[in-house]
């Protein structure tokens, strides 16, 4: 293949395309032509546990207050219906998705492998939309509770009063600066928060637990008012089921658990193909970081519940997204509770690393390969600069409310499970495993439900997440659109006939005929080279014609097989598979060039038709108007005309 050579790019340009994809080490996809990365040694589970856990984990900071707005006095039976349908509905999704996909590509790359074409495409990047949604909302609405423990802290609140849309921003930007000079694997850092954020929950669970003990009445004050509210047990039941879409939130974490996988060090016989060891390990990290949030999860939302006034949840009051602070200063004192302040914030900013990190390993593994990218996409700062600026809009948008974000988070993390039971109930069905398929369709369809419930209470979370798909749907067709004359063949490799009739050729001067197949009889060979003769006024018939079948027109980059065969006892014949004629062609006649050293000439006749029209097949389907595309995309390819390859039609 060409290389063509440009002028030394700037000090700014080099700096922001450094290092085509920083977060892509183990797994991420950074584009063929990337250069390769340096095989990752991986962490052992539980510290990779940690990784996850400054997103999961750290849902604790807002999730009792959210459960307590949500349900009220039934907040705790709500949380368990919410730890029963984690624990029997979304650990096993994820345990098998890790199973299914062992270096992180998750439920999209399991569901993609089941359609094709655009239809496919399209699909891939509607839930790329609700990842997007999932993880940027994690950033800001992490960023807006960590402001809220800043704002709401008894020392520096009435400094900081009405301040909390300014430290969003900054703490949003914060990140990205990290990101922009360079984000390098921090295990050890989210290892030492979570170990401190943890210990100081079980510090005010205990307390919380004792007061309850100790203070009967408030269990039954609490139970008393239940009852009076809902009536029996049923009631309540079904009740929580009903406000259970609400507490979604809490169900974050599985995909990321699962996007972090190549992180896990797994056992040293191991194999790229099965990694036995990091899928088992991946297993038991999904499961105690499920096992340790359950439990917080049902300790934190009682004595939330039991010991907090109800009207202190509600916005604007001192625990609206940060009831367990609220304990902790109230029932452990102010440095206590400075102390639980400062770790809070930390696990929550770090949350939002975590999720940039997962964006930066997303996009990368999908849009450039589908060429709905531009180049600079495999580069991780100007996308942090991206993320960055969207993450300062929807800040805006939302008034940096916690509240307010979380029906768009909780819409990111049900499509993206709901896609998960999915997938795994389709893999099931295709294994033969009738009991696993029956078990994940129940759990496909009560995610099902609870989504639409979700979209229905709270639309706003899916109409973001449809900007955030129509806006990736917009800049991947544009994308693909400026790309359109790029030559987008990764390798160019010749069966040994393909390379004897290269041979033969060069000795005398290298003429090529485009033909699209049809019967392949010996009349349309005939006809084809007489016309090519006619047109051109060439003598003789010293040609290789060259026959390309278009597969899945809406790949982009790929490798090209280029076979040779002779028809009819004197055509000879190379057959290409590509999902670009004219970008196959412009790609064998520059690998002809370097081969041989010669000037390769190729031979068309023009198609018949609007040429608007063929520019649309060609775009769409890989077709059309080949003669003058296949000289565009020569012509990006190869500025000096001396050594481009000739394109003749007539």
């Amino acid at each position: 293949m060409a290389v063509t050579e440009h002028p030394p790019p700037s000090r700014l340009r080099s700096w922001m395309l450094e290092g085509l994809s920083d977060m892509g080490k183990g797994g991420g996809h950074t584009g063929p032509h990337a250069e390769p990365e340096p095989p990752h040694q991986g962490q052992r589970w539980y510290r990779v546990m940690c990784l996850t856990g400054v997103d999961y984990f750290s849902t604790l900071g807002y999730q009792p207050g959210i459960a307590a707005l949500a349900a009220g006095l039934l907040s705790p039976v709500a949380t368990i219906v919410l730890v029963l349908v984690t624990l029997v509905g979304a650990l096993p999704v994820y345990r098998r998705v890790a199973e299914e996909s062992p270096h992180g590509e998750g439920s999209i790359a399991m569901l993609e492998r089941l359609l094709s074409f655009w239809q496919g495409k399209l699909f891939v990047l509607t839930l790329l939309g609700f990842a997007a949604t999932d993880f940027l909302i994690t950033i800001t609405l992490s960023a807006a509770d960590a402001s809220t423990h800043l704002v709401e802290n008894p020392h520096l609140t009435s400094t900081l009063h009405n301040q909390q849309m300014l430290i969003t921003l900054v703490l949003v930007a914060l990140l990205g600066a990290v990101f922009l000079k360079g984000f390098l694997e921090a295990v050890g850092v989210a290892v030492a928060l979570v170990g401190v954020y943890l210990a100081l929950n079980v510090v005010v669970v205990i307390v919380g637990l004792w007061h309850v003990a100790t203070a009967g009445h408030v269990v039954t004050d609490w139970s008393n008012a239940l009852t009076a509210e809902h009536g029996n047990v049923f009631a309540m039941v079904g009740v929580a089921l009903l406000v259970f879409p609400k507490l979604a939130l809490g169900l974050s974490g599985f995909e990321t658990g699962v996007a972090v996988m190549p992180h896990v060090k797994g056992d040293p016989g191991d194999t790229e193909e099965r990694p036995a060891g990091r899928i088992r390990d991946t297993k038991k990290l999904l499961t105690t970081a499920a096992l340790i949030m359950s439990v917080f999860l049902i300790a934190t939302s009682f004595i939330t519940t039991l010991l907090i006034p109800e009207k202190d949840f509600e916005s604007g009051g001192p625990a609206n997204g940060r009831a367990l602070a609220y304990l902790a200063h109230n029932y452990l004192g102010g440095v206590f509770g400075t102390v639980y302040d400062i770790s809070t914030i930390a696990i929550l900013w770090f949350a939002g690393a975590s999720a940039m990190a997962g964006l930066l390993n997303l996009m990368p593994r999908y849009l450039p390969r589908y060429g709905m990218a531009p180049h600079w996409a495999r580069a991780v700062r100007p996308m942090v600069i991206v993320f960055t600026l969207i993450g300062f809009l929807v800040t805006w948008i939302f008034n940096a409310d916690v509240d307010a974000q979380g029906g768009a988070y909780a819409t990111g993390v049900l499509v993206l499970i709901s896609s998960a039971a999915i997938a795994v109930t389709i893999a099931a069905r295709k294994a033969g495993q009738r009991g696993w398929t029956i078990g994940f369709a129940v759990i496909s369809a009560v995610f099902l439900y609870v989504t639409v419930a979700n979209v229905i209470e709270r639309p706003d979370g899916v109409k973001i997440g449809a900007c955030f798909i129509a806006g990736i749907i917009l800049v991947s067709l544009l994308s693909r659109l400026a790309r359109a004359f790029e030559l987008r063949v990764t390798s160019v490799q010749l069966d040994d006939m393909a390379e004897r009739f290269i041979r033969d050729i060069a000795s005398r001067k290298i003429r090529f005929i485009a033909n699209e197949p049809d019967s392949r009889d010996k009349a349309e060979y005939r006809e084809k080279i007489e016309q090519i003769r006619a047109d051109n006024d060439i003598p003789g018939e010293d040609f290789v014609f060259v026959e390309v079948t278009v597969l899945d027109p809406s790949e982009f980059e790929a490798g090209l097989t280029v076979r040779g065969e002779v028809l009819h006892g004197r055509y000879r014949v190379l057959t290409l598979e590509s999902s670009s004629i004219p970008n196959a062609l412009a790609a064998l006649l520059l690998h002809v060039r370097d081969i041989t050293g010669c000037t390769p000439h190729i031979y068309f006749e023009w198609t018949e038709g609007n040429p608007f029209h063929n520019f649309l097949r060609f775009f769409l389907f890989g077709q059309g108007e080949v003669a003058p595309v296949t000289r565009e995309v020569l012509r990006e390819a190869e500025p000096d005309r001396a050594r481009r390859p000739r394109v003749h039609t007539g």
